[in-house]
């Protein structure tokens, strides 16, 4: 049996040697990413000298535990350096994000980072996108509209759900998680979803990683 959380800690501690003083760091969301943060927490109680920006709610509360220095995102024009988990990644750094509902935000994070590095277990790692749904952050007013709308690009859509009722976002909107099957196009797909009037962000991550660095057994494994 492989020990997934101790590949995402190899993964971790392997991102966190990129760090040096003086810089601006993306703070991701999700299991992978708070691993790292407390790595980081470690290291600037050793003395690191950054500051974080964070991707969620979660993610800032964390940092602010660990007595991580934060900014503002309306308050940086770029960041060195991002470190954030995946739900899938392709060797040619392709990825799916956004199961944890953050995608808006990190998506966001990730555009301003001048590196964007992915952190993962093994069990992260396909062929194909796709065996893991598609997360679509969409108005609540539009979302019959975007639902039969993926329907002509051969997919299918369930909102995610709260309990007995929608899931809201941080941002107050709906997720869709969009099935479309293996991708075997993930740009062309990221680009017709960027198209759907009322999409606000979708989690098809296609060009955007510069590095995943995956844990296999005792190992880290980096793909850029």
């Amino acid at each position: 049996m492989k020990d997934l959380t101790n590949e995402k800690i190899l993964a971790a501690r392997e991102a966190v040697k990129l760090l040096v003083d003086g810089q601006i760091v993306g703070l991701g969301s999700g299991s992978s990413a708070y691993l790292a943060i407390h790595e980081i927490g470690a290291l600037v109680k050793n003395g690191l000298d950054i500051k974080g920006v964070p991707t969620s709610q979660k993610t800032k509360d964390l940092a602010e535990s660990l007595s991580i220095p934060l900014l503002n995102i309306e308050d940086v024009s770029a960041i060195d350096i991002t470190i954030d988990g995946a739900d899938e990644f392709t060797e040619e750094l392709h990825l799916i994000k956004g199961g944890g509902s953050f995608l808006l935000k990190e998506k966001v994070v990730a555009l301003l980072s001048k590196q964007q590095v992915i952190i993962t277990d093994s069990s992260k790692k396909v062929d194909l996108l796709g065996k893991f749904t598609v997360p679509i952050e969409v108005i609540p007013y539009a979302r019959n509209y975007v639902m039969t709308q993926l329907e002509t690009l051969n997919g299918t859509g369930k909102i995610r759900m709260d309990g007995n009722k929608p899931l809201l976002t941080e941002q107050g909107n709906y997720l869709i998680d969009g099935d479309f099957g293996l991708i075997k196009d993930p740009a062309s797909l990221a680009h017709e979803l960027d198209g759907i009037v009322g999409v606000v962000e979708h989690g098809l991550f296609i060009g955007i990683a510069t590095k995943v660095i995956m844990g296999s057994g005792d190992t880290a494994i980096v793909f850029q």
